[in-house]
């Protein structure tokens, strides 16, 4: 269908997750309620539909806001289980992931330039590694105190405490140490376990593996997922040529890195159109330098470089300093150190989290870091020109929603990045 008109009457959404090992359902269940929360708060009408897919998790939207109707096919690109299979480690397993990607990130430089431009992701980066070096050190104490304890309560029972005839020590002392040792073995073990097991309020083991993932390949992707991309791929072409007006794709956190190499490839092979839908892609609470900062990233930084100067594309790119989870308003292409001539994209605007959200709600979530971080998926009691709701399923195209916004001015676009090499 010709996207000539101004106004959207069906569009096509593909959102890509970020590392998330939860079923999609969730992101359904977050969108009904929130866009209803949403529709009440603006005044506009919205109904949430589920669908089913074979390769993708679907939902169907029907909305009428300024009196204009539209209709919108969202789908959730999946690549959740290729989180739970990187998921799945061993305690001692994820205590040598977090050394590998303490030493990638120290010994490349990118720890370091990154803390140039916001402090908040990078602590979030250094969180599972004090955490879990605090739960290692919790378990050594205990084991070495119940150890010891009873090692002192055998001996002293026995009266050998301060002995230092060797062959009367030797006759019971190695029971002694033993008793030691497989205490403090089951104490180390038995706590360490304990920490995994209420990891889904730490978050210290999920925060190590998202990073471990990143940095195993020093900023390549793996096999496994650059063939999911390319699945990711596939869809949205399709989706291009059916009679819609926009698609657009949502990359949310690191998912707006995939959703990076994902539509390059896909208008390089040639599925946008002139005459036909228009291509838009939001990205969302970006964490892109944590990949494109390392110095095999080169396939991301040679896509990030060509969407950057595309005509028939519209990119913005959506964060907030409140979110200490995302390099909030850091352009990723400028950053990455690859600003093209001809640069347009992407649109850096702010969610002003402290403006768009009322004061109570504000403090309600301002310590909730997790939470924020999806904030850009759920209703504002105060919003302002972002609505991820109007966005998805209203009758604006995204470049015409945002037609003559400027970026940010508290953006940051300066090079940062030590590694700039693209792929020829």
């Amino acid at each position: 269908m010709s996207a000539t008109n101004q106004q959207v009457t069906r569009r096509r959404v593909f959102h890509i997750p970020g590392y998330d090992p939860m079923h999609p359902r969730r992101y359904r269940e977050l969108y009904r309620k929130e866009a209803a929360a949403q529709a009440d708060i603006s005044g506009y009408e919205i109904a949430v539909k589920a669908e089913t897919a074979e390769d993708s998790f679907r939902w169907s939207v029907a909305a009428r806001i300024d009196g204009q109707p539209a209709l919108a096919q969202v789908d959730v690109l999946v690549w959740s289980d290729i989180v739970r299979d990187s998921m799945a480690q061993s305690i001692p397993a994820t205590y040598w992931q977090l050394l590998h990607t303490s030493w990638i990130y120290i010994r490349t430089g990118t720890l370091r330039r990154l803390m140039w431009m916001r402090k908040g992701p990078v602590i979030a980066a250094l969180y599972p590694v004090l955490m879990l070096l605090a739960q290692l050190a919790v378990a050594i104490l205990a084991g070495a105190l119940v150890g010891g304890l009873v090692y002192r309560l055998v001996m002293g029972a026995l009266g050998l405490v301060g002995l230092t005839d060797g062959a009367v020590f030797d006759s019971v002392g190695w029971v002694a140490w033993g008793l030691y040792w497989a205490l403090f073995v089951v104490c180390l073990t038995v706590l360490l376990r304990w920490f995994k097991a209420k990891d889904n309020r730490l978050f210290a083991y999920y925060l190590m593996h998202d990073y471990a993932f990143s940095a195993r390949l020093r900023g390549e992707n793996p096999p496994e997922l650059e063939e999911r991309m390319g699945q990711f791929a596939q869809a949205i072409a399709a989706a291009l040529a059916d009679e819609v007006d926009e698609v657009l794709v949502v990359g949310h956190s690191s998912g707006a890195h995939l959703a990076v190499s994902i539509l390059a490839d896909v208008i390089r092979a040639g599925h946008v159109k002139a005459d036909g839908a228009r291509l838009a892609f939001l990205s969302l609470g970006h964490v892109v330098p944590m990949m494109s900062f390392l110095p095999r990233a080169r396939r991301l930084r040679r896509d990030l470089a060509f969407l950057a100067t595309q005509e028939n594309f519209t990119w913005v790119d959506v964060s907030a300093p409140g979110d200490g989870c995302c390099f909030a308003l850091c352009d990723p292409v400028g950053v990455s150190g690859v600003t093209p001539p001809g640069k347009r994209w992407p649109l850096v605007i702010s969610a002003a989290f402290t403006q768009s959200l009322s004061p109570a709600k504000w403090t309600s979530l301002r310590w909730r870091f997790f939470r924020l971080h999806f904030q850009y998926l759920c209703a504002f009691d105060q919003p302002k020109d972002y609505d991820y709701f109007q966005i998805t399923a209203g009758p604006l195209f995204l470049r015409e929603r945002f037609r003559g916004r400027g970026p940010s001015k508290s953006r940051i676009d300066t090079p940062v990045s030590k590694y700039t090499a693209m792929l020829p």
